[in-house]
């Protein structure tokens, strides 16, 4: 299959190659054409740095000891009381490197993320979905990264950091906006122009029918028209699930 032609295609696997969801033949071919384009290697570059911000909202935590027995159990390992000790003091010391995890880049942080999330939300026999499943990383139009967004499914909540603090005129506001893949475009709620803020969800938030989110620079108070923005867009970015 060739996707040189196809830009969209590329900044999809480009996103998900970044993000770790692209795996095997997939994985494989998609480095092969990595290797033979330039173009599709700044594409990737982008996305590193796009997603980049997200390893900010990292928060430390420390699972607790039934973790590691946990699967020591389901691995069918067995290990001297000593053996364990110094197991789980190696995984301690990883968890309060910081620097560690930061060196790690963009990939090995969001994996990392995913993976506490689900062991600290688990009991031996039981398995949660992380609770965060949506993410977008919304960039200016010179690539700078201004919002990373992640969306809980469950709580039916949206989460809106401001990673780059805007100044905004007292007599404007951002408005979020849902794009779906036909171009129609659904108010999701005004943003602050630094922090964060929580906005409802709606149910068709998926990255299929809504592979995009926009922010527009409006009147104060918004468009006044929930499906018809009226002032330029300043930041956007592509709607994706983990």
């Amino acid at each position: 299959m060739n996707i040189q032609n196809k830009p969209n295609l590329q900044q999809k696997l480009a996103a998900e190659y970044v993000l770790g969801t692209l795996r095997g033949g997939a994985r494989r071919r998609f480095e092969n054409w990595l290797t033979r384009d330039a173009h599709l290697q700044q594409v990737v570059r982008q996305w590193e740095s796009n997603l980049l911000p997200m390893a900010e909202f990292a928060k430390k935590a420390q699972p607790s000891s039934s973790v590691w027995h946990a699967l020591e159990k389901r691995l069918g390992l067995t290990t001297t009381s000593s053996s364990l000790s110094e197991r789980w003091a190696y995984w301690r010391n990883l968890r309060e490197d910081l620097a560690f995890w930061r060196g790690l880049g963009m990939v090995s942080t969001t994996a990392a993320v995913v993976l506490v999330s689900v062991l600290m939300s688990k009991q031996p026999d039981q398995v949660l979905p992380p609770t965060s499943n949506y993410v977008a990383t919304l960039s200016d139009d010179k690539a700078q990264p201004i919002a990373v967004i992640t969306g809980d499914t469950k709580r039916k909540q949206l989460v809106v950091r401001i990673v780059t603090a805007q100044n905004i005129a007292a007599d404007k506001s951002l408005e979020l906006w849902a794009v779906s893949k036909e171009g129609k475009v659904k108010s999701l709620g005004l943003v602050a122009d630094n922090g964060s803020i929580t906005l409802p969800m709606p149910e068709y938030m998926n990255a299929e029918a809504t592979p995009l989110l926009a922010v527009t620079l409006e009147p104060k108070g918004g468009s006044g028209n929930p499906d018809k923005p009226t002032g330029p867009i300043v930041f956007k970015g592509n709607w994706l699930q983990i």
